[in-house]
């Protein structure tokens, strides 16, 4: 991720690409070799056990399209292995990212991780963790986060878009054809679309129809239309379960004495916008277990 990122003199100086001053078409190739042989092996693992009795997942599906005559796709073993590399470099960062930052708000926000904690121990108790199954069912942790999302989104340049056909926006004329880059980082900030934007108040959310799913375009986290994020169902189920399971099982104290306005929120701009210092904090177990 962050050789994708990486400023490539090559990119804006075409003449001297093959030359490869930075180093950086030498470090992916071996990146590249590295994700190739593990998606070998995975492959390899699910022809092996095609057979047994276990649940079926995407590469199982492609397999089934290989060398089939029943469909108009075509595709081999190296299509399967790009959408593989997609899936698994769009889930990495992504929401590893997410996590950190809602939790780095809860300990800032001591009040927000009180209710998200109250919330937790009413619906699912003291002695057991959150299960995926719960997840649904806890509206305010929901709340928080989606307001994680408004404030963090995990790619604040979301992916390029282009125009289909030429268009009039806010004035602005779009003609066909055109690269489109959507600032969703701005969005979530701007004043006009939210009240106290740069504020943390997951409550704002109380009562509101408004989702991270890409049908309110004040918040899209995950972008929209055919454009969209293919892992928003799985993406929502790993940050809320993991922060649900964070929160729950410890409580969570800043280190040398730190108080929790004093946290250093300072993002890292890339392909995803990180915190630009990984958050320290100890853990103390609280569960019944």
């Amino acid at each position: 991720m962050r050789l994708a990122a990486s400023f490539n003199l090559g990119d804006y100086i075409p003449p001297i690409a093959p030359l490869d001053l930075q180093g950086l078409t030498k470090r992916m190739k071996a990146v590249g070799k590295v994700f190739d042989d593990f998606f070998e092996k995975i492959i390899d693992e699910h022809i092996q056990f095609k057979d047994e009795t276990r649940t079926r997942d995407f590469v199982d599906v492609m397999l089934d399209f290989v060398g089939s005559e029943e469909t108009e796709y075509r595709i081999g073993r190296d299509n399967i292995k790009a959408i593989m590399l997609d899936m698994l470099a769009g889930s990495m960062d992504t929401s590893a990212t997410a996590i950190e930052w809602t939790l780095s708000e809860l300990i800032k926000h001591p009040r927000v991780m009180k209710k998200v904690q109250k919330e937790l121990e009413e619906k699912i108790g003291m002695d057991r963790m959150v299960e995926e199954s719960d997840v649904e069912g806890l509206e305010y942790l929901d709340m928080v986060i989606k307001e994680a999302f408004r404030l963090h989104p995990v790619a604040p340049l979301l992916i390029p878009h282009e125009s289909m056909e030429g268009c009039t926006v806010d004035g602005f004329l779009i003609p066909q054809k055109t690269r489109i880059i959507v600032n969703v980082w701005a969005i979530g900030r701007d004043e006009s679309a939210w009240t106290d934007a740069s504020k943390f108040i997951p409550e704002r959310f109380a009562g509101s129809d408004v989702d991270v799913r890409g049908r309110d375009f004040q918040l899209l986290p995950f972008g929209s239309g055919r454009r969209g994020c293919p892992g928003i169902h799985l993406g929502l189920t790993m940050v809320r379960q993991t922060v649900a399971q964070l929160v729950h099982c410890f409580d969570w104290e800043l280190p040398d004495s730190m108080l929790p306005e004093e946290l250093d929120m300072t993002e890292a701009f890339g392909l995803v916008t990180p915190r630009a210092n990984h958050l320290c904090a100890a853990p103390t177990y609280r569960l019944n277990l």
